[in-house]
């Protein structure tokens, strides 16, 4: 067997173990990453197309396990939250970006994928700003270097601070920047986290329209962004369980096996991280972007660990 059967073959067969009860988030994630980075995933396009559609219909499939109104009162106890984080980032990124002379345009990307929604929201806000196509690719391979960071670093601060559920699944939502990677932590750390931070950033993920929009007009182009269909087939995921309770157990079976395609997707998400993606992140956009991250980390915990958070 050449090198390169050998490849494909480790790539299925792992491939198929995260499609087993067997192998969990955080397992699949170090799992992916090893395949990227070790013997280099042998169809790197397809399966970064795969991975975000897979993403996508598990949070939909993930909207099955919660009712409309929970989902309704997480996202309006978190809104003021993500209104001040969502300002504080943009203007944390705009200061570290002068301090560490990164470009404009890999700035204002960095920071709009930290303060929102990781790289839907900065390939929304590329064409507003007019972004060359290597700023964009820095700004992703940034933000995508410290969201696999963040799905083992997360769950470990969590526990050694002794985070309850709810608390360590708003902190997750608000400072973690991709959908996949708060899916991926919040999972790991517990059944409540896990619906409590994915409803949390998908609230916060809806902020990219109205954003792009504003900045759209300040920069004086016609440049339109829309919320997100998974967004809307999560709500829509909800509305059903609620109309419809006594069909609970297959809602319930939908979720679970949204669950499971959750660590598929994150084996996937783990596998684009190649050598070459790390080389081209380069050094000031990258301690920018480690700078902004543990100061919002830090900032979002400490507020919500204050007693009007209570």
């Amino acid at each position: 067997m050449n090198g390169s059967n050998l490849r494909r073959g480790t790539f299925t067969i792992l491939l198929a173990l995260c499609a087993t009860p067997w192998v969990g988030t955080a397992q699949a994630l170090v799992m992916g990453i090893a395949v990227g980075l070790l013997q280099a995933n042998p169809w790197p396009r397809q399966t970064a197309r795969y991975s975000k559609m897979l993403l996508q219909a598990s949070v939909v499939g993930l909207g099955f396990g919660l009712s409309l109104g929970e989902v309704i009162q997480t996202g309006k106890d978190s809104i003021w939250y993500s209104v001040i984080g969502i300002s504080c980032t943009l203007l944390l990124g705009y200061g570290l970006g002068k301090l560490f002379k990164t470009g404009t345009n890999t700035s204002a990307l960095i920071s709009f994928g930290t303060a929102i929604c990781g790289g839907s929201a900065i390939a929304a806000m590329a064409p507003v700003l007019k972004a060359k196509s290597d700023e964009t690719a820095v700004a992703l391979a940034t933000v995508f270097t410290l969201n696999s960071a963040a799905l083992l670093l997360f769950p470990l601060v969590g526990h050694w601070l002794q985070l309850d559920q709810n608390t360590f699944g708003v902190w997750s939502g608000l400072a973690i920047h991709d959908t996949s990677s708060v899916v991926g932590a919040t999972s790991a750390y517990g059944a409540t986290a896990l619906a409590i931070g994915t409803t949390v950033k998908l609230t916060r993920a809806i902020w990219i329209a109205p954003v792009v929009m504003a900045a759209s007009l300040i920069k004086g182009g016609e440049q339109q962004a829309r919320i997100p269909l998974f967004i809307i087939g999560f709500l829509g995921a909800a509305a059903i369980r609620t109309l419809l309770p006594s069909y609970e157990h297959i809602w319930g079976e939908l979720a679970g096996v949204a669950k499971q395609c959750l660590v598929v997707t994150l084996f996937l998400v783990g596998a684009g991280l190649s050598r070459e993606v790390v080389k081209q992140v380069g050094i000031r956009p990258l301690v920018q972007a480690v700078s902004l991250w543990v100061l919002v980390s830090a900032l979002t915990l400490v507020a919500l660990k204050l007693p009007w958070s209570a």
